[in-house]
């Protein structure tokens, strides 16, 4: 789906289940790479910022690629950042990216709210075993050893994936279920960070 623009030429944001978005995603051909640098990473970032007609927001969240790169040089220079939330899965690679995030962040000023363990423990269906398929806890580790929070811990479950391949968050599909609580702690936790009721 293609944004319309308001009478001023400026995107209005899509909206779903009282969220609005807006994603280079809406903007160009579903199959097209974006394979931008430099100067079109710019372009691109100040047009999703600047040239959307944002509402009133309680909170606006960029959705950022993993990385040290263009797209968070321009983020940081372009905007003040409330702090950065760092997501990364448990895995000792994974890990490795993640620090490298949060110094630039530091480095740029950028207050560091903490850190999520995405795709954490998978509990069988048949069985109820837990599966730590990539690694313990080593996004906590990680947390107590730089000090920093710890804002939440999102399983791993066939039921998030089938949810957003459906166009449905699972805090709407199943607001009950075990992963919906992991990410309203998540929320809260991020929301408390910020100073948000």
């Amino acid at each position: 789906m293609e944004p319309d623009l308001d009478p001023n030429n400026r995107l209005l944001p899509l909206t779903a289940y009282g969220v609005k978005a807006m994603s280079m995603g809406f903007l160009i051909p579903q199959d097209s790479p974006v394979a931008w640098r430099g100067l079109m990473v710019q372009k691109a970032m100040n047009q999703l910022l600047f040239e959307v007609s944002w509402p009133k927001l309680d909170l606006l969240i960029l959705d950022l690629p993993p990385g040290t790169g263009d797209v968070q040089l321009t983020i940081t220079q372009s905007i003040e950042l409330a702090g950065a939330v760092i997501v990364s899965t448990p895995q000792d690679l994974a890990l490795r990216d993640a620090v490298r995030g949060v110094d630039l962040f530091k480095k740029v000023g950028v207050p560091i709210l903490g850190m999520v363990q995405n795709m954490s423990t998978f509990t069988c269906t048949n069985c109820g075993h837990h599966h730590d398929i990539f690694g313990l806890d080593g996004v906590r580790k990680k947390c107590d050893q730089l000090g920093i929070n710890l804002l939440g811990d999102i399983p791993l479950h066939a039921r998030i994936c089938h949810d957003a391949d459906a166009g449905k968050p699972t805090v709407v599909a199943d607001p009950d279920g075990s992963q919906a609580q992991a990410f309203h702690e998540l929320m809260k936790a991020v929301g408390k960070t910020v100073g948000l009721p």
